[in-house]
């Protein structure tokens, strides 16, 4: 018998091969000037086409919304035309692959942002965090509050980053709306202390996310726009005085779009998988009526069961799919998987990259 996690799957308008899922993974090998990938992420996306479905490392919708070196974007008709390359690659080998819209609101630093400019956030609250700048890793900068009439500005930015994503071949989009950056800064009080319609309460809070959804689904369909959340996660020193009722809110008004899924990080983000008193991913599974994808610290056997036992339709998997291409093969056989090497997750070239070997170049 064919385990769940293999068998097929519709997400919205995409039919996926299976429900193991490659999570966005930013690995910083993106062209630092022009923000276009380039050959590398041909050949290391195509290696991973396995996956029931790819979603590309977060890629900036603007130039403000960058937040680290070296990260693609997907604006300029140059960033398009050079992943129309990765996306003709993943098909000719009968995979799926999304892009995950990204800005990165006050997780930046000036030397990254256009003209040295402060970064953009709800509110003018330091993340307290680190970015990765052509210096190292540098404390991120204090962030400027965004002007009321600023954002229908960022919401047609994402909207417009959907067009070019489907322009450059991808089969859909994942809005960013976890682990610190702009949306989750909106979402939660620890980053959004606003006194308009954007901030105080869980329906105003939620604003600017469904502001981002109705532009992205209006231009590409909801049937190809996905979204993370990570309801409980401090990642990027995000932080929720309730984050429960907050996002019970949020996950109940996404049943209005008809999205291809939710992608929900469960505890922190590459951390502990344990929830505080009161917060309960059970509860927000239920209360989505679309595809529920799963992601944190998943081994074969958590997989398997979550799919099994209907805990959630999609798993994806982050960091194994660095460092084993054909994880979807190595689940299905219950062989070992290869280690990473953490010195090159961010940075470099092939190495550590596209190196790493498949079951059947290892014999």
């Amino acid at each position: 018998m064919t385990e769940a996690l293999f068998t097929p799957f519709t997400a919205g308008d995409m039919a996926l091969a299976n429900r193991v899922v490659m999570a966005p993974l930013t690995r910083n090998r993106a062209d630092d000037v022009t923000g276009e990938v380039g050959p590398l992420h041909v050949e290391y996306y195509r290696q991973r086409a396995g996956a029931g479905l790819i979603i590309t490392e977060a890629s900036q919708i603007t130039p403000q919304g960058k937040g680290y070196i070296q990260t693609p974007g997907i604006q300029t008709d140059g960033q398009v035309a050079a992943w129309k390359k990765v996306t003709d690659a993943v098909h000719a080998e009968g995979g799926k692959i999304v892009i995950q819209l990204w800005h990165v609101g006050r997780i930046s630093h000036t030397s990254l942002q256009p003209d040295g400019q402060a970064p953009v956030a709800p509110s003018a609250i330091a993340a307290g965090g680190k970015t990765f700048t052509k210096n190292g890793f540098e404390d991120t900068s204090m962030p400027r509050a965004l002007e009321t009439d600023e954002i229908p500005g960022i919401v047609e930015d994402y909207r417009h980053a959907a067009k070019q994503a489907i322009a450059a071949g991808f089969d859909g989009v994942e809005v960013h709306g976890a682990n610190g950056y702009l949306i989750d800064q909106f979402l939660k009080t620890g980053s959004n202390q606003r006194t308009d319609g954007y901030g105080g309460s869980v329906e105003n809070r939620a604003r600017f996310l469904f502001e981002v959804l109705d532009a992205v689904t209006a231009e590409i369909g909801a049937g190809r726009t996905g979204l993370r959340l990570s309801p409980f996660s401090p990642a990027n020193g995000i932080s929720d005085a309730d984050p429960q009722p907050l996002f019970e809110h949020v996950v109940a008004g996404l049943n209005r779009y008809g999205l291809a899924y939710v992608h929900v990080i469960e505890g922190a983000t590459g951390g502990t998988r344990d929830l505080q008193p009161g917060e309960d991913m059970a509860a927000l599974r239920q209360l989505f009526h679309g595809p529920w994808m799963v992601n944190n610290g998943y081994d074969r056997q958590m997989a398997l069961d979550a799919v099994a036992k209907d805990h959630a339709d999609l798993v994806a998997f982050g960091r194994p799919f660095i460092s084993n291409p054909d994880l979807v093969e190595r689940l299905r056989r219950d062989a070992a998987w290869n280690e990473g090497d953490s010195a090159t997750f961010y940075g470099g070239g092939a190495e550590g990259y596209t190196d790493y070997p498949t079951l059947d170049q290892a014999k």
